[in-house]
């Protein structure tokens, strides 16, 4: 079973990745952080931390809904 070690670095790297300035990126760098952030999505969902931002999330999305009323 992976930790949440693997996803904090993946973390680190999704966040220098995106330091890099936009125009500097290829294509193919691109697609590659695409891949490293789902990643980074699957090996958290399924941990504590995954499921306190979903249900943030679903909070926030309903508080929005409730007040759009």
């Amino acid at each position: 079973m992976l930790t949440i070690n693997v996803a904090v670095l993946l973390t680190v790297i999704v966040i220098l990745r995106l330091r890099r300035r936009t125009h500097a990126r290829s294509r193919l760098d691109e697609k590659m952080t695409v891949v490293i952030v789902l990643a980074l999505g699957i090996l958290v969902a399924p941990t504590p931390v995954g499921q306190g931002i979903l249900s943030f999330l679903g909070q926030l999305a309903s508080g929005v809904t409730q007040a759009s009323r």
